[in-house]
């Protein structure tokens, strides 16, 4: 498409991000409450993406994660949202930008949405590489305040997908 053609389809995208970029605000803020939970699905292997390389290995395209009960340290910023999740009973922050999420889900209040998958456009790139930059400098962030028993939830959806 040519410079001078309006995007509306990367305006909606957009906008719905925004719509996930407050649910997590509020929930920063607020805490989850009543039977709220989300399910986000994100590509793992965005530019800016903050994980532990064995989690990569595990997830190496795309991953759900579930904020219902044991979640921590949720931040959220214009570009990508931060949160430390328990993996097979050690804390893990992610990172996580916006432009990276595919699905967010709130099944107590019927609530979906689905993302066309980015390729890293050059607005995605940068996005990218300043979330990278950012989760450099928190990446060696200590995490307290956890329950030893506590146990995070990721669930594969592949088997669920129309193919």
């Amino acid at each position: 498409m040519s410079e001078d053609t309006l995007r509306y389809d990367k305006m909606v995208e957009d906008a719905l991000r925004g719509v996930v970029r407050e649910a997590l605000t509020i929930t920063a803020r607020d805490g989850l409450f009543g039977d709220h939970h989300f399910y986000i699905t994100f590509r793992t292997r965005f530019p800016g993406i903050g994980m532990g390389d064995h989690i990569l290995a595990r997830h190496p395209e795309e991953m759900t994660i579930v904020l219902q009960h044991q979640f921590w340290g949720l931040e959220v910023d214009e570009t990508f949202f931060r949160v430390t999740l328990s993996f097979s009973g050690k804390s893990e922050t992610l990172i996580v930008p916006f432009a990276a999420v595919t699905g967010f889900a709130d099944p107590s209040a019927k609530f979906g949405l689905q993302f066309q998958a980015m390729d890293g456009d050059d607005d995605d790139e940068a996005e990218g590489e300043a979330v990278e930059a950012e989760a450099e400098e928190t990446a060696a962030t200590p995490v307290t305040d956890i329950p030893a028993d506590a146990e995070g939830k990721v669930i594969a959806l592949d088997a669920f997908r129309k193919k």
